[in-house]
């Protein structure tokens, strides 16, 4: 691809203008020769650190290798508090319960269960997304 084309946007919207060749955001160097870890990744017990077989809080790239990192999404527990979880069910053994406003850092949302850390090097578990509200940054 020519360097002329690589400025081209992709969509060509009224106002849109070239990429510069200096944007560290949009032309980041892609890596060149063997990929490899430098050194064996840790593992952790369950409900110790943030970290799964998919996915790692970003803090841990580096040290865990997973196949995605999340930045985490602060919230914390509504007024009536909420249950952390060992596994994404009601009847789930309990690690934690967090009091209302307690902090709990969200790395996963699915099926109506927040995978993340009770604030930072908390336990970790699976609360339920209706007893948690989100905070602003």
């Amino acid at each position: 691809m020519s360097d002329e084309a690589s400025k081209r946007p992709v969509f060509d919207l009224e106002g849109n203008q070239a990429l510069s060749n200096d944007d560290a955001y949009t032309r980041r160097d892609v890596p060149k020769g063997q990929l490899a870890l430098a050194g064996p990744s840790r593992k952790f017990a369950d409900g110790h650190m943030p970290v799964r077989g998919d996915l790692a809080h970003v803090r841990l790239a580096g040290i865990c290798f997973v196949p995605h990192y999340a930045v985490p999404m602060p919230h914390r527990a509504g007024e009536k508090g909420a249950v952390l979880r060992i596994a994404p069910a009601a009847d789930a053994e309990t690690l934690h319960t967090l009091g209302p406003g307690d902090g709990f850092d969200v790395l996963d949302i699915a099926g109506g269960w927040c995978w993340g850390e009770a604030d930072e090097n908390g336990p970790v578990g699976y609360v339920e997304q209706a007893l948690l509200e989100a905070v602003a940054p």
